[in-house]
């Protein structure tokens, strides 16, 4: 379980091909301190530790992980979000996400304002129904309030601190971002969805 907080941000080193998996070498300042096993979320994907080496460490991404999320297009050098799972003993200042990508969906316009930052994104109608305005989104692992909600886009607002320690400021028009639809939501959609 994750809070969207994201810790650093890591640059994709090498990539390797097996069968139909990919391997990711990732650089970052928290490597040194990851252990084998530890799940961390990778721009809101939840990957397992499998190697860690100095600033390096490996993770495998399966078949599904590659067809559900934006992890195909990363490439050697891209920068992605990092964040290690939600100790029982932190506060949340996210929201709870688990690490399960729900959609891509594609930033189509980004704003800058006057000490600020507006993206527009688009989404598939069909999770219309899992975003509420004011509502909270796992956007690329990072914990947001959506507003300007409509069928198939919503928009969320960046300050300039989320802007500088994540990799939206790496972001450009029509880049493809993982979305993670709120967990309280998605439960009271599917009762609604049972009921005859």
């Amino acid at each position: 379980m994750f809070t969207g907080i994201i810790e650093s941000i890591g640059e994709i080193k090498e990539i390797a091909i097996n069968g139909t998996n990919k391997i990711f070498w990732i650089e970052s300042t928290i490597s040194s301190e990851l252990k084998i096993d530890q799940s961390i979320a990778h721009n809101g994907v939840c990957l397992t530790i499998e190697y860690v080496k100095e600033r390096l460490y490996k993770v495998t991404a399966i078949e599904e992980t590659l067809k559900k999320t934006n992890l195909n297009e990363w490439r050697i050098e891209t920068r992605i979000n990092l964040e290690r799972s939600l100790l029982t003993s932190s506060r949340l200042d996210g929201h709870l996400i688990q690490g399960h990508v729900d959609t891509t969906a594609q930033c189509k316009k980004i704003k800058k304002l006057q000490g600020s930052w507006e993206l527009t994104v688009e989404f598939p109608k069909k999770f219309a129904a899992l975003i509420i305005e004011k509502g909270s989104i796992s956007l690329d692992g990072i914990s947001l309030t959506v507003f300007s909600v409509k069928k198939t886009s919503f928009k969320v607002a960046i300050i300039p601190y989320t802007w500088q320690h994540t990799n939206l400021q790496f972001l450009k028009e029509k880049d493809t971002v993982n979305l993670e639809f709120d967990l309280i939501g998605k439960y009271i959609n599917r009762k609604l969805s049972l009921k005859e």
